[in-house]
């Protein structure tokens, strides 16, 4: 069982403004199947990193055009379905208007590996963001929920800085304090030591 990083680096667009970022894309499993966590920016190094694995599907933890912007040909390249909660169908169609996407909620559960991934909507960021939790590895895959630092960002449309504070606390929050957050943009992090901050979030406000 592996977990492998690539970041590719290209746009984020919402609201009229474009910024640079680098993003973190996830490979989770083993020498036979695979779960790709996003679809950032170019395919090639996504494709070359699943290395002719099997891929049970392409997760878009939320649908920010930095995570979604290849999924369609990932989905026909590696012959998978694109998962994405139902609650970001208008962020989706802004970058993807003539897409679809298989649905998936909260409490859902895929396999790849062997390794169980669960389902966990954590709104906030945007409406339809999920974090995928990995009992067997001791892992969360968090997209833009929660980062070294602190919670993802709200100031765009969609997002609600009241919202993700509850989605960390209940839910992130009720994992393992050890859990391994493996994050959308930059380096991983642990929940334990987030949530120790959790009462300065809420002070510092939005």
């Amino acid at each position: 069982m592996s977990i492998t990083r690539v970041v590719t680096s290209g746009t984020f667009s919402l609201d009229g403004g474009t910024w640079d970022v680098d993003n973190n894309i996830w490979i989770v499993g083993d020498d036979n199947d695979v779960i790709v966590f996003d679809a950032a920016h170019t395919a090639d190094p996504i494709i070359e990193a699943v290395a002719g694995r099997n891929v049970v599907a392409v997760i878009c933890t939320h649908g920010h055009n930095d995570h979604i912007t290849v999924a369609p040909e990932l989905s026909t390249a590696l012959d998978a379905p694109i998962l994405l909660h139902p609650a970001d169908d208008m962020l989706w169609r802004m970058t993807h208007p003539d897409k679809d996407f298989h649905t998936v909620d909260d409490g859902v559960r895929l396999q790849a590996g062997g390794v169980e991934l669960h389902a966990i909507h954590t709104p906030g960021h945007s409406p339809g963001s999920v974090c995928w939790y990995a009992p067997d590895l001791g892992a969360v895959f968090s997209g833009d929920t929660l980062f070294q630092g602190g919670p993802g960002a709200t100031g765009r449309s969609f997002s609600d800085f009241p919202t993700i504070l509850d989605s960390i606390k209940d839910k992130l929050g009720a994992l393992p304090a050890d859990t391994v957050v493996y994050t959308g943009h930059g380096d991983t992090t642990r929940i334990g030591d987030e949530i120790v901050n959790y009462d300065e979030w809420v002070a510092r406000g939005h």
